[in-house]
């Protein structure tokens, strides 16, 4: 049920999602060139995670902010047909943890040091 509430969800922070209908080959997953692959199939949803700063290696990847998103996104869905405050709590703290991404990556941009591995 959860999968189901990100069926009209067609991208994510800015990245497009791709969505399964049915069981694939390892092989065809890989060449599905989607950051973020939701197999409704098979109630599943995969993340191909940035990997090394984005300044030395490109975008190759989501950031976990994504994945935190990707969760609001659900947890919204489901508190449409199952509203209740705990629901409300989590949205609240996934919030929250986005906040303190955003406010670390304009640290690091005042900084110099974002999209590398120093600090």
């Amino acid at each position: 049920m959860a999968l189901e509430t990100l069926e009209n969800i067609n991208e994510i922070d800015g990245y497009e999602v791709c969505h399964l209908d049915k069981r694939i080959s390892k092989e065809e997953f890989e060449k599905v060139k989607k950051y973020i692959t939701i197999n409704h199939e098979e109630n599943t949803i995969t993340f191909k995670i940035q990997k090394g700063p984005v300044k030395e290696n490109g975008k190759n990847g989501c950031q976990i902010d994504t994945i935190i998103d990707t969760a609001r996104y659900i947890v919204l869905g489901l508190n449409k047909t199952h509203p209740c405050k705990e629901n409300l709590h989590v949205l609240t703290n996934l919030s929250i943890a986005n906040t303190w991404l955003h406010i670390r990556k304009i640290e690091r941009e005042i900084r110099g040091v974002e999209g590398t591995n120093n600090n």
